[in-house]
């Protein structure tokens, strides 16, 4: 096999924003059984990463990627479904060309368990799966306050069929009804949208619909905004959303559409015609059956991002516990990070030692406006952590909002085609 230079090596980090590797990569060296990488969750992480592995690794390396849906429905861009600049359907992706293409196996199934001593998966359809290397990039999960109806109270937090309902619902609206959405405690899975949301609400039941008399009434588990505050506050003034922070979520009734909540000490009851309840959030089901949880979520090694509870098992996207955060597009970074670890360790190379992510977005704020943030995440040394080396954003304008859509292409193109 060709060795890889140190020079091309340094190269690494210039494409983990969107696009493919010009340079030369470490494929894995002949063996008499080619390694079996197996990656569970075919969203922005684990369908990059696998995508990845192939590109780089050709042949010398086989993937299989379990994945319960047979069609994986972006949650980025999906509150635009709930003003109907989208459908579930523009924001859907298949895997037939997609696994083809680059000779990717793909199961549509979940696990059941795992034997990470005989490195065996057992799925739901009764399939065993050995692996070699395994990959978990699975989301997330919710933590509830109590057992309530999604169908009623939708999170529209995993996109699909929850955007739908919750959508449903908005149009339902009369003018003088009221919106209420709760806001987890961070982390959760992309941290603008839920103020995103409140933006796209406001101003499609204000400007759209023409309901003056409606109220957005957000109820914040944190302290504060958390990500681009100036921004979200200001539109917050513009739309009358009524903003309450420290709040937490007691209790949901989705019959009676309320929340309890406390704030302040005391405790309130809140009624809605539309209670959009965003829960809590933990890594999902499989981090636990696997065994590669330190609480609720799976902690790793920056530099390849493999667990450090578990040996062959590498964790990325939403359920890995670096401090990142928990979005698209910085998965779509860590995988292509993750995967290059896999082939040199595959190959017995030295891992990369200096790797950097990206997390970048545009949210939406109207029906014409959006705004965006980066970050730019390095490898500390002395703490051995991914600490924040950079970051920007911007205040919401019209020039935004058509290059949202170039942005959200781009990954989505380097993601799934």
């Amino acid at each position: 096999m060709k060795k890889v230079n140190s020079n091309s090596r340094r190269d690494f980090m210039k494409f983990l924003g969107l696009g493919s590797l010009a340079a030369v990569v470490p494929t894995v060296s002949s063996a008499a059984t080619i390694p079996h990488v197996v990656v569970v969750g075919g969203g922005f992480a684990g369908a990059t990463c696998a995508k990845y592995l192939k590109m780089w690794g050709g042949t010398s390396v086989d993937v299989t990627v379990i994945e319960a849906n047979a069609t994986y429905v972006s949650p980025i861009l999906s509150n635009l479904v709930l003003n109907g600049q989208k459908t579930t359907s523009d924001l859907s992706f298949t895997y037939g060309s997609y696994s083809s293409k680059y000779g990717i196996n793909m199961l549509h199934s979940t696990v059941n368990a795992v034997d990470k001593t005989n490195q065996i998966l057992t799925l739901a359809n009764g399939n065993r799966v050995k692996y070699d290397k395994l990959l978990l990039a699975p989301g997330i999960d919710f933590i509830k306050t109590n057992d309530y109806d999604i169908t009623k109270v939708p999170h529209a937090w995993k996109a699909g069929k929850q955007t739908n309902l919750l959508k449903a619902q908005i149009d339902a609206m009369q003018d003088g009804d009221t919106f209420t959405m709760t806001i987890p405690s961070a982390p959760y899975r992309c941290p603008p949208g839920p103020y995103e949301r409140a933006c796209v609400v406001a101003d499609y039941l204000k400007n759209t619909k023409g309901h003056t008399n409606s109220k957005v009434v957000v109820l914040d588990a944190n302290s504060k905004i958390i990500v681009e505050e100036e921004t979200f506050a200001a539109k917050f003034t513009e739309y009358g959303v009524e903003y309450k922070a420290s709040t937490t979520v007691t209790n949901v009734d989705d019959t009676s559409k309320t929340v309890t909540y406390t704030e302040a000490g005391s405790s309130k009851t809140l009624a809605s015609t539309v209670l959009n309840v965003i829960p809590n959030q933990k890594a999902a089901p499989v981090i636990f059956t696997a065994g590669v949880n330190s609480g609720n979520w799976a902690p790793i090694n920056p530099l390849s991002y493999e667990s450090v509870v578990a040996s062959g098992i590498y964790v990325i996207g939403d359920s890995q516990a670096t401090g990142q955060p928990k979005a698209g597009h910085i998965g779509n970074s860590e995988a292509k990070i993750c995967a290059d670890a896999i082939l040199r360790t595959l190959n017995g190379q030295a891992l990369y030692t200096s790797p950097k992510t990206n997390s970048a977005c545009y949210s939406p704020t109207s029906a014409t406006e959006a705004s965006w943030l980066t970050g730019v995440f390095k490898y500390d040394v002395d703490t051995q952590t991914m600490v924040s080396a950079n970051g920007a954003s911007g205040a919401s304008s019209t020039a935004n909002y058509p290059k949202m859509f170039n942005w959200s292409g781009n990954l989505f193109a380097d993601t799934f085609a």
